[in-house]
């Protein structure tokens, strides 16, 4: 069974990104972490998915353990996720992602068929209102570091239990969140816009994996997702935006089900 996870590196234009590769030798099967989180917000599904499947896990830019950048582009996340394929020799995988990484997800699949055989999308719209506030508009008042863990999550207010686990020593500098508040406002500001031609455009199997009381996604554009994309399964789970976390079980059912029809 994947249960634990090596953690190891790439460096792209000088810039390092971190992944976990939860190893095996299964099918290689990239997940890719939305806004406020990272790799390993994947481990449980890894340990579901047992040796069949090899999960790697990026944190991605500005996230984690990875470097920030100075850009945030949809075509920026598309172009970390073709490294790290090249950089580990994978021609092709199925491609997870939550959210943003749902975004950038069904982007690589249309950008780059090539290297995709199956996609999986938690969540992740084809269609927000541009401009207008980002829902992340919150974290410009949060601290990205203080000096001391406690500081920081006192700067966090009721935010704290969500990041407890995942805040970072800094060597001699303190303690700091998992991502920089003002790199993730412009990053979840980059998803906005209408991205129906990125969904529509690629053909391998997909699911989309639809929460009934998503903060993200609305129904109506999730079933109209499915109704505009051949080959795509849909599941719907009462859960928020966050399916993975909220309702780990009925997700990791979800993509059994979907990988176990490839």
């Amino acid at each position: 069974m994947n249960t634990t996870a090596t953690r190891a590196e790439i460096t792209i234009d000088g810039r390092r990104l971190s992944y976990l590769d939860f190893g095996g030798t299964g099918r290689p099967l990239l997940a890719l972490h939305g806004h406020l989180a990272e790799g390993a917000t994947w481990a449980d599904l890894a340990a579901e998915l047992g040796d069949e499947w090899r999960v790697i896990a990026p944190d991605q830019r500005g996230h984690g353990d990875s470097d920030r950048a100075t850009t945030y582009t949809r075509a920026d996340y598309v172009a970390d996720a073709v490294a790290l394929l090249d950089a580990l020799g994978i021609g092709r995988a199925v491609v997870l992602g939550h959210s943003g990484g749902g975004i950038t997800a069904y982007q690589l699949a249309a950008r780059h068929p090539e290297r995709v055989v199956a996609l999986i999308n938690e969540d992740g719209p084809v269609a927000q209102r541009a401009g207008g506030p980002s829902p992340l508009a919150f974290l410009a008042a949060v601290p990205y570091s203080a000096p001391t863990r406690d500081a920081l999550l006192a700067g966090l207010g009721p935010m704290a239990p969500m990041f407890a686990a995942s805040v970072r020593e800094l060597a001699d500098r303190g303690w700091r969140l998992p991502f920089h508040p003002a790199d993730t406002i412009l990053s979840e500001e980059g998803t906005h816009g209408d991205r129906w031609a990125d969904w529509t455009g690629s053909a391998c199997p997909a699911l989309l994996v639809l929460a009934l009381r998503s903060q993200a996604l609305p129904r109506e554009q999730g079933h109209a997702m499915v109704e505009r994309r051949p080959g795509t399964t849909l599941v719907e789970l009462d859960t928020d935006h966050f399916v993975h976390t909220a309702d780990p079980a009925g997700f990791a059912t979800a993509v059994r089900t979907f990988l176990g029809g490839l």
